[in-house]
C-alpha cells in the first residue's frame, strides 16, 4: 500500500521502528523514562481527583485500536442509562483547528459536550463553567491511558487483535508507548479487530492478557459497518453495506492501521480493491495529495472512492468524478458486552473511589 509519496507506507503517524543498535538504545532510555513516570504518578503525585466518575479510553501502542468507536460504544451506553456525559481528548493546540476525531465525535454523538485541547484538565474547569457543562455528570478520556493527570474509576485499554503488544517493543524501535506490563493498572482490557483474526488468535491473545494483566480480557469488540453515506452530485444520500458489491472501489485512508479498513472494504465489494491509496495517520490531504487521488481513481477506472469517517471531512468536501462513500463504523461487542456494560454504568453512575477528599469541580466553581 503507498502513502501519499508512493513509499510503503502503514499508516502510523509517530516516530517508531528505529532499527539496530540506536533504536534499542533510544528503547532503554525510553523505557526509563517511562518507569519514572509512572512511579510519580502511582505516589498521586499530579493526579487530579475530579467530583465526577472518570472513564478512560486508551491502548499500549501507537496508532488505531478503535478508540474511537469505543469512546462513541460508552458515551451511547452511558446515555441509554440516563447518564449525561462528556468526552475530554487531546486536540490540537489553539489555532490549528479541530482533530478528525473531534469532527467524528461531534457529526455523531450531536449534543455531547466535547473537550479537545492538550490541557484536557483545563478544558474541563472551562466546561464545567458553562451550562451544558454543569449537567455533565460523568467524564470519559479519550486515549487517556498515558494521560495519567485525570484519576479515572475506570480504565480500559484496547488491544488490537491484528498487530499484537506482545510481539512489539518500545519507541522508538517499536510501536509500543509503554510496556505490556503496564496492563496491570487497567481495570479491564478489550481485544479489538475480533472480526480480523481467527478464533485461535483471540484464544492466545486472551492468554498473554491475563499472564501481563492478572486477568482474562472483558469482552471481544469487532468493527462493522451499519450503512454508508454516499456523496454524489453535490449531496449526500444514505446506502445499504450492499451498495458496493462488484463496484470498482479505490480505497484512500490516512488511519493509524489500515489494513482492517481495507479488508472491510474489500470483503464488501466482493473482492480486490481496484486502488489503494494509504497515507500517513492524520494526513491534511493538501493539494499535490488530492491531485494524486485524482490521478488514481483514473488509473484504477474506480467507480467509487471508499474512505473512513475521519478522512470523510477532509477528503469529502472536494467534488470527485466519482461518489465518495463513508461507511458508518460501530462497535459491535462480540462476547462480554453484558460485563463490559455493567462495568461502564456502574463505574458512570457511581465512580471507583467513595469519598475522594478532592472535589475539583466544586472547587474550581
Amino acid at each position: 500500500m503507498r502513502d501519499g509519496n508512493g513509499a510503503q507506507g502503514a499508516g502510523r503517524g509517530e516516530q517508531g521502528a528505529v532499527g539496530g543498535a540506536v533504536g534499542r538504545l533510544a528503547a532503554r532510555v525510553y523505557s526509563r523514562e517511562i518507569g519514572r513516570r509512572n512511579r510519580r504518578y502511582d505516589a498521586g503525585a499530579g493526579v487530579t481527583k475530579l467530583d465526577v466518575p472518570v472513564i478512560s479510553v486508551g491502548n499500549l501502542s501507537v496508532g488505531g485500536t478503535g478508540k474511537t468507536p469505543m469512546v462513541a460504544w460508552i458515551v451511547r451506553t452511558l446515555l441509554e442509562a440516563g447518564r449525561s456525559p462528556c468526552i475530554a481528548m487531546r486536540g490540537y493546540k489553539k489555532g490549528k483547528g479541530q482533530s478528525d476525531e473531534e469532527l467524528v465525535y461531534r457529526r455523531t454523538l450531536e449534543g455531547v459536550p466535547v473537550v479537545a485541547q492538550p490541557d484536557r484538565l483545563a478544558g474541563l474547569r472551562e466546561l464545567f463553567q458553562t451550562e451544558a457543562g454543569r449537567r455533565v455528570n460523568v467524564v470519559v478520556l479519550d486515549d487517556g491511558f498515558q494521560h495519567r493527570k485525570i484519576a479515572r474509576d475506570l480504565d480500559l485499554v484496547l488491544v488490537d487483535s491484528t498487530s499484537s503488544p506482545f510481539e512489539d517493543a518500545l519507541l522508538p524501535s517499536g510501536w509500543l508507548r509503554e510496556p505490556v506490563e503496564s496492563l496491570k493498572r487497567a481495570h479491564g482490557v478489550v481485544l479489538t479487530h475480533a472480526e480480523s483474526v481467527t478464533p485461535m488468535r483471540l484464544e492466545e491473545l486472551e492468554l498473554q492478557v491475563e499472564a501481563a494483566h492478572g486477568r482474562s480480557p472483558v469482552a471481544r469488540a469487532a468493527h462493522a459497518w451499519d450503512g454508508m453515506d454516499v456523496r454524489m452530485e453535490g449531496r449526500e444520500v444514505p446506502r445499504p453495506v450492499g451498495w458496493l458489491k462488484r463496484k470498482k472501489a479505490l480505497v484512500v485512508c490516512a488511519i493509524g492501521r489500515p489494513e482492517p479498513f481495507v479488508r472491510q472494504v474489500e470483503g464488501a465489494i466482493g473482492g480486490p480493491a481496484a486502488g489503494k491509496l494509504v497515507l500517513r495517520d492524520h494526513d491534511p490531504y493538501k493539494q499535490d495529495t488530492r491531485e494524486q487521488i485524482a490521478s488514481e481513481v483514473g488509473k484504477a477506472e474506480a467507480d467509487v472512492i471508499v474512505t473512513t469517517e475521519k478522512d470523510w471531512a477532509k477528503l469529502g468536501s472536494t467534488q470527485w468524478a466519482v461518489p465518495v462513500v463513508r461507511p458508518r463504523l460501530v462497535m459491535r461487542i462480540e462476547q462480554g458486552a453484558e460485563r463490559l456494560r455493567d462495568m461502564v454504568v456502574d463505574r458512570g453512575r457511581h465512580g471507583g473511589t467513595e469519598g475522594a477528599e478532592v472535589t475539583e469541580r466544586r472547587r474550581e466553581s
